[in-house]
């Protein structure tokens, strides 16, 4: 494999960066995010999600607040619950295009952790949705703490895409 040594700006050649998992993407690795199809579908999902995700908040924040409306906290919590699931299932396939591997590849490893505890969470509203466990209320609270994790990890995720662009050549400055 071609090696790249061009100076980051920590003063070490890319390949040595890459070698202690300083960079996200190797060269290859960033082309084919680019060539990837569902690097676009991961950025019309996202914000997608997240716009589900405060309609949601606020429809469960009244239900809590007022007694009214739980039907419609439910109905979204189930919507951004399948937002959540098409994210995930997409993401893990454009991460196996880019880094050959489903999920918990190196870049994304805690990202891919973390998710899981969102995944586990909005799981485990909908066993209590559709097995009638528990009290609306309950079931809502579970609801928040999915989406308290939710926030994190879509922190975790915008990190890495600041990050991303930071460390990506076409963003350079030439000197001078």
């Amino acid at each position: 494999m071609e090696r790249l040594f061009r100076n980051s700006p920590g003063g070490q050649s890319e390949d040595i960066r890459q070698e202690q998992g300083l960079t996200l993407y190797s060269p290859e690795e960033r082309l084919r995010r680019d060539e990837s199809p569902w690097t676009l579908v991961q950025g019309l999902l996202a914000p997608l999600q997240f716009l589900i995700f405060l309609v949601s908040l606020m429809l469960v924040l009244r239900f809590l607040m007022t007694g009214e409306g739980a039907l419609a906290a439910d109905i979204s919590i189930v919507a951004k619950t399948l937002a959540l699931y098409a994210i995930m299932i997409t993401g893990s396939i454009w991460e196996k295009e880019v880094f050959g591997k489903w999920l918990f590849a190196r870049p994304f490893f805690w990202e891919d952790v973390f998710s899981m505890v969102v995944i586990a969470l909005h799981t485990a509203y909908l066993a209590m949705l559709i097995g009638g466990l528990g009290s609306i209320e309950q079931r809502l609270l579970v609801a928040l703490a999915a989406y308290a994790t939710y926030v994190v990890n879509a922190g975790q995720f915008l990190l890495k895409l600041r990050a991303a662009r930071l460390e990506d050549p076409r963003n350079a400055v030439a000197p001078g």
